[in-house]
């Protein structure tokens, strides 16, 4: 490659309207979202913790889709294991420990779901269930509710691979295409539906599934998030504009178990998940970071240890943080008034 061609390269971010601040942060993000995971599955390993969900080497393109979206605005429907889009948007370590604990300071459910189902009502992430694809009609719903009011906001839904061949996903499709209402379908195709390889679970791209709705389905490469932060800037503009909704079908790998509960070395081998976690985008990203001179050695020192004390902190404060009490069991089943239950 030439020094011209190099340049141009090096310099994707500022095209796209990234500052030099935010691209850094990007990868910060990144980072923070790989460490906590990783902190998870120890701490579940440990016995500390009953349950942990992974998205080690997703984590890339789901903080490229949170930068790319109004974190003062927009609403949130994540799926399971989109830890760097909840931190992108607001949420910290510390609730995403509480909720790990179950405890009940855990912003998402008060510590009655399961890890990783996410739900903050300052940050505009509505409440997540395990049933899988019950959010995207919930997202249809928000999308609706945001134009009838006239109001300048994107609803955002992900979900796996698996998840677009449920009804809700279709029903949500069909009605937000007709409507052209202004939210984002994110597909997170990660090869795996817990163990249905993806070849058994479709014979097309997903993304192709939009043209049947009438609006744009588009796939990108998971490994190159400066690509994702451009299709969904893209995209976000689209539903603004009232052009209607996108949906984005990101490449990735789950290169870990489905969760701590699952041996994926029954449905697949260990050769496959090397290949595949070689090409993780973290350290690609930094490398370009430091190609511009935006990141070194010791600076990523300097992050490492700030992240190890954040996690500390965060890990020793849900560990002493109380359960729910019992005289709360009904709250936020029932209707309360004057904080009795009615």
């Amino acid at each position: 490659m030439t020094q011209k061609g190099s340049v141009e390269r090096q310099a994707r971010h500022i095209a796209l309207g990234l500052t030099d601040e935010r691209a850094v942060a990007m990868y910060e993000t990144m980072m923070l979202a790989r460490k906590f995971d990783e902190r998870g599955q120890v701490l579940q390993r440990a016995g500390k913790v009953n349950f942990h969900i992974s998205g080690i080497t997703q984590e890339p393109s789901q903080v490229a889709m949170g930068f790319a979206m109004d974190r003062d605005k927009d609403w949130f429907l994540p799926y399971y294991r989109d830890y760097g889009l909840v931190l992108s948007v607001g949420m910290t370590v510390k609730e995403l420990m509480l909720a790990l604990y179950g405890k009940g300071e855990d912003p998402n459910s008060a510590g009655r779901q399961m890890s990783a189902h996410f739900g903050c009502r300052r940050l505009r992430i509505a409440t997540g269930s395990s049933p899988v694809t019950t959010q995207v009609p919930h997202a249809v719903g928000f999308a609706l509710a945001s134009k009838i009011r006239g109001e300048s906001s994107v609803a955002i839904v992900s979900f796996g691979e698996g998840s677009s061949n449920q009804g809700d996903f279709h029903e949500g499709c069909n009605f937000a295409g007709v409507q052209k209402l202004p939210v984002i379908f994110v597909c997170e195709n990660n090869g795996y539906a817990i163990s249905v390889p993806l070849s058994k679970q479709t014979a097309g791209r997903i993304s192709d599934r939009a043209l049947g709705y009438g609006f744009p389905g588009i796939r990108v490469d998971g490994h190159d998030p400066l690509e994702v932060y451009r299709v969904f800037r893209e995209a976000h503009e689209r539903a603004l504009a009232g052009e209607g909704p996108t949906l984005v079908e990101i490449m990735t790998y789950r290169v870990t178990p489905h969760s701590t509960s699952d041996n994926d070395m029954a449905y697949r081998t260990k050769e496959e998940v090397d290949a595949n976690r070689a090409k993780d985008a973290l350290p690609a990203f930094r490398a370009y970071l430091e190609q511009l001179g935006l990141w070194s050695e010791d600076r990523e020192q300097a992050l490492q240890q700030r992240i190890r004390k954040e996690l500390d902190e965060a890990t020793a404060y849900a560990e002493q943080a109380p359960y729910q009490s019992a005289e709360d069991a009904f709250r936020y089943v029932y209707a309360e008034d004057d904080g009795e239950v009615r």
